[in-house]
């Protein structure tokens, strides 16, 4: 798959979502915008990092490095690398000092960010995100007024509102579908659904 490199535009408290923070990617070489929302405490980590803020005690981000460290790891890459349901997911891909060893872990795309940003890696999505949740923007850089908006011209239905529409087949469908994923959260949403109905 086509990987597409982002560098980071913006970050602001989100006007729609007390206690969050929108964050948003910009195509390297293009006027596309990838906005995440995403907490206040790894919005503080992002933040910390790129204004090189140094706190009187690490925190997670920097541990991880210093483990990774210890270990003989580096960081070689983060990946933007899956959306579903309106949810982001991330990539980070490591290799030990000598390059024998290549390892890739799970994480959510904030956290990977604030990682990317401790050990200077790239950050990188893929052209189906950027074509599926991008929004084209009419200059390279965006003004931080401007951040909100894109936010919100990209915000996708949560899931409460997706099963809101859809039939019981349908729900009890994607329910068994939650419970063999073992994606639990979404399967207890969908039972209530269920439940409310009768």
């Amino acid at each position: 798959m086509e990987k597409i490199k982002l560098e980071i535009l913006g970050l602001s408290p989100s006007q729609s979502q007390a206690g969050s923070f929108a964050l948003v990617l910009g195509e390297e070489y293009g006027n596309r915008r990838l906005p995440i929302i995403i907490g206040m405490f790894e919005a503080q980590a992002i933040a910390i990092e790129i204004e090189k803020i140094q706190p009187n005690r690490p925190m997670t981000h920097d541990l991880f490095k210093s483990f990774a460290k210890a270990f003989n790891y580096t960081v070689n890459e983060i990946i933007i690398s899956d959306l579903r349901e309106g949810i982001f997911f991330a990539r980070v891909h490591c290799s030990s000092a000598d390059g024998l060893r290549e390892t890739i872990v799970d994480a959510r795309p904030s956290d990977a960010i604030a990682i990317a940003l401790r050990f200077s890696v790239p950050i990188y999505t893929y052209e189906t995100i950027l074509s599926e949740a991008g929004i084209v923007s009419g200059s390279q850089s965006e003004p931080d007024d401007a951040i909100e908006e894109i936010v919100q011209q990209s915000k996708p239905r949560s899931l409460s509102e997706q099963i809101k529409n859809m039939s019981l087949d349908e729900l009890h469908r994607i329910l068994d579908e939650s419970l063999n994923n073992e994606e639990y959260e979404k399967a207890a949403k969908i039972r209530d659904e269920i439940a409310r109905r009768n």
